[in-house]
């Protein structure tokens, strides 16, 4: 119990001044505006076939493919720009709680603060498209049509036979926010890390070169880069598929019985063995951590 006291009491410190914080505002608006033009393709969809939605399926449609992820959690490098929320405090709740209580504290706010963003964004794309949605656990009739047609795969929309018969909008769009936070987990613990080991300028130039990578093995992009045929692209896929972590958040690009890629458990497994190995690293670091950079000094 005293641990537990201890750790939901270095969350509570990090969330002092959250909704309040400038920065903090200014990344959920620019969400708001994000979803706003990303969910056009959903709108656009309901608007041709003239027929409404599943409720999470602008969600579902919108973060379905590997750009939209992107852009969405690069948003969280500005919102995450302060761990870990350092003060002359800081080191009083070190020497009086074990560090690895501490670390886990703010694996746990970061937890908490990418689930509330990644709920903030459901929400949004459900409220721009409300009035072609419905809130029933079925898929939609467009949906359907998506299934069939190859306009679902020219807008990168991840609705397909396999999809549909094999799970519900529900799960579906749980499937996506657990990749979305486990990504998200990974890219905030890394610049946890670089933050401790080398200061602010590297955690932020480590953030952006992970999504640079994540974006560079896009198979898209990669085709572009290489000049390669589709017909080409199809070892480059099941390769950039299992190594690079932007395609581990995307859905797209799992395996659903006719593809050699990763299914969405393996996907987790990865983010999860990466983000044990960021905590280690930045349990070790934290041991050596100069406490004076804590008062600035």
């Amino acid at each position: 119990m005293e641990a537990v006291k201890q750790v939901a009491a270095a969350v509570r410190w990090n969330f002092l001044g959250f909704f309040k914080n400038p920065r903090v505002i200014i990344t959920f608006l620019f969400s708001f505006i994000l979803c706003f033009f990303l969910s056009d393709r959903a709108m656009m969809v309901a608007d041709y076939y003239e027929s409404p939605m599943q409720a999470l399926e602008p969600f579902i449609w919108t973060f379905g493919d590997a750009t939209a992820i992107l852009l969405c959690s690069l948003l969280l490098i500005l919102l995450f720009l302060d761990l870990p929320k350092l003060s002359p405090f800081t080191p009083y709740m070190l020497l009086r709680m074990r560090k690895s209580r501490w670390l886990f504290a703010q694996l746990f706010y970061i937890f908490l603060v990418t689930a509330l963003y990644m709920l903030y964004v459901i929400l949004v794309t459900s409220l721009l498209c409300m009035q072609k949605t419905y809130p029933g656990n079925i898929w939609s009739k467009t949906a359907a049509l998506l299934a069939y047609s190859q306009m679902g795969k020219k807008l990168s929309i991840p609705s397909t036979v396999k999809v549909m018969e094999s799970t519900t909008p529900f799960s579906c769009s749980m499937q996506i926010m657990a990749l979305l936070v486990c990504y998200a987990l990974t890219l905030s613990f890394l610049m946890l890390y670089f933050q401790m080991k080398l200061g602010k300028k590297a955690a932020i130039f480590a953030g952006l070169s992970y999504s640079l990578f994540g974006f560079l093995l896009n198979p898209e992009i990669l085709a572009k880069i290489l000049r390669k045929e589709e017909y080409e692209m199809f070892l480059v896929r099941r390769i950039t598929g299992w190594i690079s972590p932007l395609n581990h958040a995307t859905y797209g690009m799992h395996d659903f019985g006719y593809d050699v890629l990763p299914s969405i458990g393996q996907s987790c497994m990865i983010f999860l063995v990466i983000l044990a190995c960021l905590s280690g690293l930045s349990f070790h670091t934290l041991k050596k951590y100069n406490f004076s950079s804590f008062t600035g000094e």
